[in-house]
């Protein structure tokens, strides 16, 4: 009696079968839809100071905005950061053409531009309020080869091969796309040009720093590396941030 039980249930069991197998697939097809639908990128609840948006586990920051100009410009920043000594890491030739991505108010444009006196600084940001503050000091400045650029947030707009260094100093973390500015990068970098990407360390706690402002090394490399670039060093010498170093092959 308890196998024709059985036999009796089998055909309701064969039916629940199916209904999960359907619910199941149902439940991938809308997490591929929803993959599909924001691309590499993660949607969640935001945190106090992100956007809810994560790439490769990382949520990505709010931007600063041009309100931030003067906090780019205190006159204590090259005690605090050495930017003197991040400027000459980057060991430019006087003909590079150099992209300050992320240029804010222009701070490490027109410190680089008596660098490369044969070359250019194009000073890239997507804000137009920060462009304006850049086209100001170009004339205070009499910077003749510094060249504003208003980006995208997907696409720097420059052409092919045509950039010796690309430099980002803490923005990075803000760039609400990741993937397709750092492929933007690749592209308008020269075959053998270079990446210097400045992050402050979130491996050291001490720095007083908001969280989702800083970036662990780890973290950055599994970033940049995924698309292309290839890590070359990372220098500790700044007292509060990675000094990384990518290559296009």
């Amino acid at each position: 009696n308890k196998f024709c039980m059985n036999l009796r249930s089998l055909p309701t069991l064969v039916c629940f079968l199916a209904l999960l197998t359907s619910n199941f697939l149902s439940i991938l097809k809308a997490e591929d839809s929803s993959e599909n639908k924001n691309g590499p990128y993660v949607m969640g609840e935001a945190t106090r100071d992100g956007i809810g948006k994560f790439y490769m586990g990382r949520e990505i920051s709010k931007v600063m905005g041009h309100l931030g100009a003067g906090w780019l410009e205190r006159p204590e920043r090259e005690q605090q950061e050495r930017t003197d000594l991040l400027v000459r890491n980057l060991a430019l030739s006087p003909t590079d053409k150099v992209v300050d991505l992320g240029a804010g108010s222009g701070y490490f444009s027109f410190r680089i531009a008596p660098l490369v006196p044969q070359g250019k600084v194009y000073a890239v940001d997507i804000s137009p309020q920060m462009i304006g503050i850049i086209r100001s000091k170009m004339k205070k400045n009499k910077a003749n080869n510094v060249e504003p650029i208003q980006s995208t947030i997907t696409d720097i707009k420059l052409e092919e091969n045509s950039a010796d260094c690309v430099l980002i100093v803490d923005a990075y973390h803000e760039f609400s796309h990741p993937k397709e500015m750092v492929n933007s990068i690749f592209k308008i970098l020269k075959p053998g040009g270079k990446l210097v990407l400045i992050e402050y360390r979130l491996e050291d706690p001490g720095i007083p720093i908001k969280k989702l402002h800083k970036m662990s090394q780890k973290q950055a490399i599994k970033e940049i590396s995924s698309l292309g670039l290839e890590w070359e060093k990372t220098s500790e010498d700044l007292p509060q941030q990675h000094f990384m170093v990518f290559r296009k092959p």
